[in-house]
């Protein structure tokens, strides 16, 4: 696993999973444009991470007995697909079937991560994998403000149609660069499915790990999706492309990454579980103060991303160790968990949001934290 190599599985992953995350600062437009309220904008994104969810429980198994570099490519072209259908969408329901669709492709990312650990060795897998991810993370987060640039230029479509001729260009790297996928023994495709669901029930540490990765993301949706309601009201008034700026802040947690890679390789997996289990459930007291402080929004920001991202890296170092022939069938339970839980999140943001403001939203944000460190306490936790 080159240096060159492990960049170009960053940025591809990276430039992928922003497709989940470009509708987040346009919400407030989306909502304008279809007619439609607050709360049911915010369910696009809910819907975008079924379909995610749905392509992590019924596609990314395939990784373990497909090639991984065709699986990806063909996954990636049906990505741009829909991402162009998205941009041409004439009502709230067409354009809530192109994302889910967005989200069943865009789990070729999850093909290339457990590719990537294949091909790292032992001793380095943690630190490889914690920068995959980085590219990853940064493209989650850097997503919201491209999104918002976009918007604020040429309007909410435009950034569909950016993403469309960005996937294309990917494609075509990915045709180039990916290096051959080893020849591994065929195994039907209903055996993948019951051999995963034997993992999640056998498996005590993945169903721990899941468990973290659930509650850690369903923290970050919850912030991100009200995010862009609270920022265009009063007294922020906010246009898009200055909520899209807030990715740069969250961006802050892409740099944890290699460090919780670091953290694991060492052994040090339990302590870094406390810690930015921690780190998660303080932000939401800052974030709580960022109804009225933009200082205290943008501290607490970085703190919930360093903990979020930290937290699953963390995890992801823990399940990789070991199961070298079922490392897509890893990823399948422990980030189906994690987006379930995203969804969950961006859920109960909507209708935290549309109930009690960004006090309510903030509250949840502090409960959902305080779950990850009652289950790591002494005694409980691995």
């Amino acid at each position: 696993m080159s240096g060159i190599l492990t960049l170009i599985f960053a940025v591809t992953c990276g430039g992928v999973v922003a497709n989940l995350y470009y509708s987040q600062p346009l919400l407030a437009s989306i909502a304008a444009e279809f007619q439609v309220s607050t709360a049911k904008a915010g369910l696009l994104v809910t819907v975008t991470q079924i379909g995610y969810a749905c392509g992590l429980a019924f596609l990314v198994p395939l990784g373990d007995t497909l090639n991984r570099r065709r699986l990806t490519i063909c996954l990636c072209a049906l990505t741009a697909v829909a991402l162009l259908a998205a941009s041409c969408s004439p009502s709230y329901h067409l354009f809530g079937i192109a994302l889910m669709m967005v989200g069943l492709s865009s789990c070729a990312v999850q093909v290339l991560v457990p590719f990537a650990a294949s091909l790292a060795p032992d001793a380095t897998r943690g630190r490889v994998v914690g920068t995959v991810m980085s590219g990853l993370l940064l493209g989650i987060l850097l997503a919201r403000t491209v999104s918002g640039l976009i918007a604020g230029v040429a309007g909410w479509r435009a950034v569909y149609i950016f993403a469309f001729i960005a996937m294309t260009i990917l494609i075509a790297l990915l045709g180039k660069m990916l290096p051959p996928d080893p020849h591994r023994p065929h195994t039907p495709y209903l055996q993948l499915l019951r051999s995963t669901g034997r993992m999640a029930l056998e498996d005590a540490t993945l169903r721990e790990r899941s468990l973290y990765g659930a509650l850690a993301f369903a923290a970050f949706s919850l912030f991100w999706t009200g995010l862009s309601f609270v920022l265009s009201a009063p007294p922020y008034s906010f246009s898009e492309s200055r909520i899209g700026l807030f990715g740069l802040a969250g961006a802050a947690g892409a740099f944890s990454a290699s460090g919780a890679g670091r953290l694991a390789d060492r052994g040090r997996s339990r302590f870094a579980t406390g810690l930015f289990g921690t780190a998660i459930t303080a932000s939401y007291g800052l974030i709580w103060l960022g109804g009225h402080s933009l200082a205290a929004m943008i501290a607490g920001v970085i703190l919930l991303d360093i903990g979020v991202q930290g937290l699953h890296i963390t995890n992801q170092g823990v399940i990789y160790r070991g199961n070298s022939d079922a490392r897509s069938r890893v990823t399948t339970v422990y980030l189906t968990a994690y987006f379930i839980g995203g969804a969950l999140g961006s859920t109960l943001a909507s209708a935290g949001y549309a109930w009690g403001g960004w006090p309510a939203v903030s509250a949840c944000g502090v409960v959902v934290g305080g779950l990850i460190l009652l289950r790591w306490l002494p005694g409980t936790g691995h």
